[in-house]
C-alpha cells in the first residue's frame, strides 16, 4: 500500500479529515487539483458545532484572531454606512459583538433573545463566542495544520478514476496511480468518486438562482445593510464593503459555468433590490441554487464519502462548512482505528447511522428557508409568522438552537441526558477545560468523583483512551463522563447512579474495544 487513504479533495473537510487520520496513526494522501485556497466568495461564518471541532484540536487562538480582524472590517463597513456610528455591541454566542447569531431565511436572530440556558446552547465553551470566520480562512488553518501532522497533501492533482475491490483501492490520476486501504470522496457537490463508485443521491430538485459577489459599486447608498425581502425576490448588503447577495424565484441558471458578469449582478440587483446600482468592477463571484439531495448511505465498500459529496443544499444558514467538518470529526477516528487493528470495520456503519440524520436535518433546514423567502402572498405571510416568532425569547432561542445543531443526539445506548450529545466544554479546577484534553484525538474518560474502579476500567484501553481526575464545581452531581474522540459522550453518569463501573465498561467495550485476534502497531 501506498497509503492507509487517499483524500480526494483538500477543501476544509478534506482537510480536517485528514488531520483526524494522522491524529489516529494512518497514512494519508490528499489529492486536490487547485494549486491554491480558492479565492472566490464561499462561506463568511461557522456555526457552533465546527467551531467547538476545531476548538478541541487546539485552532481556537487562530480563530480567535482570524474573527477579532474580521469584525474590525465589519464595524468599519457599518461606521462607513452611518455616518462614524459603529453600532452596538451584541453579546451571548455572537461574541464578535454584532449583536446577532445567525439568520434564517433573512431573518436576523438578535443574541440579547436567546435564553443561554435551554438545551443544546451554553455548553460549547469559547467555541460559543467564534461565528465569523470565513471559509477560506478555515481551509488555510487546516492546511498549516495537516502540514504539521505530516499530511501527504498533493496540490495540482486531481483524481480521474478508481477500482476498488475487498483489500484494497487503486485511485488513479492524470500521472498515475497509488493504492490505498481506503478512498474517501470530498470532492465536493459534484463529486467525482460519488458519481464512479454509484452512490444513489435523491432528493429536491431548484428552484431558484442566487449570486453572491463582491464588487465595486456607485449608487449604493439607498441599499440596506443585511437581508432585505421585496416584492422580486431576496437580497443582502454586507457585512464587509461591496459584499451583496440576490436571491431569485425564477428558476435554477440555464448554466451554472457559466461566467458571472458585472453586467448581469447589475441587472439582477437592480431587479430584485429596485436601486439604481452601477455596478464598475467584481473583485469575486459566484453562483448557486438550492437543489437539496443525500446519499442514501456514506458507505459502499472501501469508499466513503463526506462534506458536500455526501450531500448538498443551499448555502442559506452557513451550516454546510459544520456539517462537513463533523462528518470529518466522525469519521476520521472511527476509519484510523479500524485501519490501526483497534476496531472492527463494523465500527464504520456507526458513521452512516450517526451522521445520515444530521444532514437530512440540514437539508430540511434549508428548504425551510427557501419556502420562507419566496415573494408570493403566502410564502410572504409564513415569512411575517416567523418574524414574529423571532422577536420573541422562544422563537429565538429555537431557531438557534437549531442553527447550532443543538438538538443533534447521536442514537448511543445509555439513559444519561449527555449520552449522544455534543459533550460540554466543562470548566475543571485547576485542570482548565475539557477540550484542552482533547487536542490529541483520543478518547478521555474524565472522573469528576475519583473513583479508582472506573480509572482501572479506563486503564485497560491504555494508547486509546485518556483518564483525567479532576472537579467541576459547575456540574456537582455528573460524576463521570466517557468522551469519544470527536467530542461526543459515549457514556455518563451522575453520583449515586447504580452500578456505574457495569455502564462504563460496556461502554468502553462497545467504542474501544480491540478485535479478537488483531495484531496493532507496536
Amino acid at each position: 500500500m501506498d497509503y492507509d487513504v487517499v483524500v480526494a479533495g483538500g477543501g476544509p473537510v478534506g482537510l480536517m479529515l485528514a488531520c483526524e487520520l494522522r491524529l489516529g496513526g494512518a497514512r494519508v494522501a490528499v489529492l486536490e487539483r487547485r494549486t491554491e485556497v480558492d479565492p472566490t466568495i464561499k462561506g463568511g461564518a461557522i456555526t457552533t458545532p465546527g467551531a467547538e471541532a476545531l476548538y478541541r484540536r487546539g485552532m481556537l487562538p487562530a480563530m480567535a484572531e482570524v474573527q477579532r480582524q474580521a469584525v474590525d472590517r465589519f464595524r468599519a463597513f457599518i461606521r462607513e454606512q452611518n455616518g462614524g456610528d459603529g453600532g452596538g455591541s451584541g453579546g451571548g454566542a455572537a461574541g464578535q459583538g454584532l449583536g446577532i447569531v445567525g439568520h434564517f431565511a433573512g431573518i436576523m436572530l438578535r443574541a440579547d433573545l436567546v435564553d443561554r440556558t435551554a438545551a443544546g446552547l451554553g455548553d460549547a465553551g469559547p467555541a460559543a463566542e467564534i461565528a465569523f470566520v470565513a471559509q477560506q480562512d478555515i481551509e488555510r488553518l487546516l492546511g498549516e495544520r495537516a502540514d504539521e501532522l505530516g499530511v501527504d497533501v498533493r496540490r495540482g492533482v486531481e483524481l480521474t478514476g478508481f477500482d476498488a475491490d475487498d483489500g484494497a483501492v487503486t485511485v488513479r490520476m492524470r500521472h498515475g496511480a497509488v493504492r490505498a486501504g481506503w478512498l474517501v470522496g470530498c470532492d465536493g457537490g459534484r463529486s467525482t468518486v460519488r458519481k464512479l463508485a454509484g452512490f444513489a443521491f435523491p432528493g429536491t430538485d431548484p428552484e431558484i438562482t442566487c449570486h453572491q459577489a463582491v464588487v465595486e459599486m456607485t449608487g449604493a447608498e439607498d441599499l440596506k445593510v443585511g437581508w432585505t425581502a421585496t416584492d422580486t425576490g431576496v437580497y443582502a448588503h454586507g457585512p464587509m464593503p461591496g459584499r451583496i447577495v440576490t436571491v431569485e424565484f425564477d428558476g435554477p441558471p440555464a448554466d451554472r459555468d457559466a461566467p458571472v458578469t458585472a453586467e448581469d449582478l447589475q441587472a439582477r440587483l437592480r431587479r430584485v433590490c429596485g436601486v439604481d446600482v452601477t455596478i464598475t468592477g467584481v473583485r469575486t463571484a459566484t453562483r448557486f441554487t438550492d437543489h437539496a439531495r443525500q446519499v442514501t448511505e456514506y458507505r459502499r465498500g472501501r469508499v466513503l464519502l463526506a462534506g458536500d459529496a455526501a450531500h448538498v443544499h443551499s448555502a442559506f444558514g452557513s451550516q454546510g462548512l459544520s456539517l462537513g467538518l463533523g462528518d470529518a470529526m466522525n469519521l476520521g477516528w472511527k476509519l484510523a482505528a479500524v485501519i490501526g487493528g483497534r476496531a472492527p470495520e463494523g465500527l464504520l456503519d456507526t458513521y452512516t447511522r450517526e451522521r445520515h440524520p444530521v444532514g437530512a436535518q440540514v437539508l430540511d433546514w434549508t428548504r425551510s428557508q427557501v419556502a420562507a423567502m419566496r415573494p408570493d402572498p403566502r410564502s410572504r405571510a409564513l415569512r411575517e409568522i416567523v418574524s414574529d416568532l423571532a422577536g420573541t425569547v422562544a422563537g429565538t432561542t429555537y431557531l438557534t438552537a437549531r442553527l447550532n445543531g443543538g438538538g443533534v443526539r447521536y442514537d448511543v445506548a445509555g439513559a444519561h441526558p449527555l449520552t449522544g450529545r455534543s459533550a460540554p466544554d466543562l470548566e475543571l479546577t485547576g485542570a482548565g477545560r475539557l477540550a484542552d484534553h482533547l487536542h490529541a484525538g483520543r478518547a478521555l474518560l474524565l472522573d469528576l468523583a475519583d473513583d479508582p474502579g472506573l480509572r482501572d476500567l479506563a486503564a485497560g484501553y491504555a494508547g486509546r483512551v485518556d483518564t483525567l481526575t479532576a472537579r467541576c464545581p459547575s456540574r456537582p452531581r455528573l460524576a463521570a463522563v466517557l468522551v469519544r474522540p470527536d467530542g461526543f459522550t459515549a457514556w455518563a453518569a451522575d453520583a449515586g447512579a447504580p452500578t456505574p463501573a457495569a455502564g462504563l465498561a460496556k461502554a468502553l467495550q462497545e467504542w474501544f474495544a480491540v478485535p479478537e485476534g488483531a495484531v496493532t502497531p507496536g
